[in-house]
């Protein structure tokens, strides 16, 4: 990975405790997949070409399917279709909303499953949201507080009652996919960071921990999609930072960047593209595995 700053290291990676758990457990699960007969990444090639190359170079059976959301799409429709990974119950009321919007004109809030801040970036983001006046859909989970319930001010709703919907959970792959929707502030979660790039928004960055700073680097400097939210989180920074994503520039070149890498994720994994075939491959090879042992 070129162009790093410790910053965007993954945050157990940085750790300075030499008993640190996290360090030592993800050290030994890579030894491990070195050990594997393939490993599976959910990205695609033109994505992490250069960073895949170097692991190709010390491990060549991996297979990329990426984006796994864009290839499910191939997956017959039946009862499994009905089956979600949401690890919290879904609000569809929200969809119905977003229908009743102009557009690419509603910021998209979601900071995944489980990031937690404190109450004053919590009221730092709602405001900056409430001051930009662009139509919102929040996502705020009830335990996303630390160590307390989420509660916003009264006069904060007053301000946005028009133009705000809030609730506690989504079904974020219809959201995403959305035609009213215009950017996606986001804690940069993998899954969030290619459903984002699946959708062809652009990213207001706020990462917490784990490889989301990592992610949002590659976001804002690599794929020119995203740009990152001061981590203490102002207010005016916010407000900022949404109507320029949404009205400005900069704003206007993420996101010809972001339908651009849209258009490449459904070309890898369309009929005949890298993470298509590379789905096939790996499906022969499980089948000749298993023709192996049985003979």
């Amino acid at each position: 990975m070129s162009n790093m700053r410790l910053k965007d290291i993954p945050s157990f990676i940085r750790t300075i405790d030499p008993n640190d758990i996290m360090f030592d457990f993800m050290g030994s699960e890579a030894q491990n997949c070195l050990k594997s007969s393939a490993i599976i990444f959910n990205t695609f090639d033109e994505l992490e070409h250069e960073v895949l190359e170097a692991i190709v170079a010390k491990f060549p059976r991996i297979y990329t399917l990426g984006p796994l959301n864009l290839l499910g799409r191939h997956v017959p429709e039946s009862h499994f279709s009905s089956l979600r990974s949401s690890l919290w119950k879904e609000d569809t009321n929200c969809i119905e909303w977003l229908n009743q919007r102009e557009p690419k004109s509603v910021v998209y809030v979601n900071y995944g499953s489980v990031t937690v801040m404190s109450d004053y970036h919590l009221k730092e983001f709602a405001w900056g949201l409430a001051n930009s006046k662009h139509p919102f859909l929040w996502i705020v989970r009830p335990d996303v507080v630390m160590g307390e319930s989420a509660v916003l001010p009264e006069e904060f709703f007053e301000e946005v009652k028009d133009r705000g919907f809030i609730t506690s959970w989504c079904p974020q792959d219809r959201v995403l996919s959305h035609g009213s929707v215009g950017v996606f502030l986001t804690h940069c979660g993998w899954n969030s960071t290619l459903e984002s790039i699946s959708g062809g928004l652009p990213v207001i960055c706020w990462p917490f921990f784990a490889e989301q700073q990592t992610n949002c680097r590659f976001a804002c400097s690599r794929w020119g999609i995203g740009v990152e939210v001061n981590p203490n989180v102002y207010r005016d920074d916010v407000a900022a930072l949404v109507k320029e994503m949404m009205g400005g520039e900069n704003g206007k070149k993420m996101k010809k960047k972001a339908l651009e890498w849209r258009e490449k994720a459904h070309v890898a994994t369309d009929v005949g593209g890298s993470s298509y075939n590379n789905f096939d491959r790996f499906i022969e090879e499980v089948r000749s595995i298993s023709v192996s042992r049985q003979a």
